[in-house]
């Protein structure tokens, strides 16, 4: 299955990019979507413990296995100001 990653704020400039996708085999989970982003993009691999996790509109746990028709939004931690 193939699952769009959208990129928020400072993660874009870590990526190069806005958005990209990724080839997961069917039952893959967050984890393992987040380990192929790691390989891809060492920059954003760095941040991979204090990332937020979003499927739709939903924060989502690692463990969650992804289907079809998903879409995975990544956010850097919230920051006060």
């Amino acid at each position: 299955m193939i699952i769009p990653v959208h990129f928020y704020s400072y993660f874009k400039e870590l990526t190069g990019c806005a958005e990209t996708t990724v080839a997961l085999a069917d039952g893959s989970s967050i984890n393992e979507l987040v380990a192929q982003l790691a390989s891809r993009f060492p920059k954003l691999g760095t941040m991979q413990k204090s990332m937020l996790i979003a499927v739709g509109v939903d924060y989502a746990a690692r463990e969650q296995v992804l289907k079809a028709g998903d879409e995975v939004s990544l956010f850097p931690p919230v920051q006060g100001g």
